[in-house]
């Protein structure tokens, strides 16, 4: 008798919360926005991991190079960058300077991997030398990679 009575309880309200996910709403707050953002980032990721496994397998010799790598860079190239830009837009987003720090960082990685399959010596240099990424962008630019 009680697990009728739970069950005619419980069930409309599962139904109903469904039925209110699907109906399109207002545009979602920053939070969820970012947390979105967080689970397509952490996805791809995670495909990239699996693609690359696929790609060049998990045994013994190098693989051949892949023309498609240097696609795929300047793909995650132009996201992190204009990832950058709508956060040096954005004055009012949370923890403003950390983000775009750590965007730049990755942004720098990115560049390094382009630099590495473009055959452009990267300087060691520290972490964030904006002199040492506008030489990267100039060299890849005249190499004919855009992003």
């Amino acid at each position: 008798m009680a697990w009728w009575l739970v069950l005619w309880l419980v069930l409309p309200a599962l139904t109903f919360s469904v039925v209110l996910r699907l109906i399109p709403g207002t545009e979602s707050s920053p939070r969820r926005r970012a947390a979105r953002e967080r689970r397509r980032a952490r996805v791809a990721g995670v495909l990239d991991r699996v693609a690359t496994r696929v790609r060049h397998g998990r045994h013994g010799a190098p693989p051949p190079p892949d023309p498609f790598d240097a696609l795929h860079v300047q793909v995650r190239l132009g996201i992190v960058a204009d990832h950058l830009r709508r956060l040096e837009e954005d004055t009012h987003a949370w923890a403003r300077a950390e983000r775009i720090i750590a965007s730049q960082l990755a942004y720098d990685a990115l560049l390094a991997e382009a630099c590495r399959l473009a055959g452009v010596e990267v300087l060691p240099r520290a972490k964030g030398d904006p002199w040492e990424r506008m030489r990267e962008e100039v060299e890849l630019a005249s190499r004919g990679w855009t992003w």
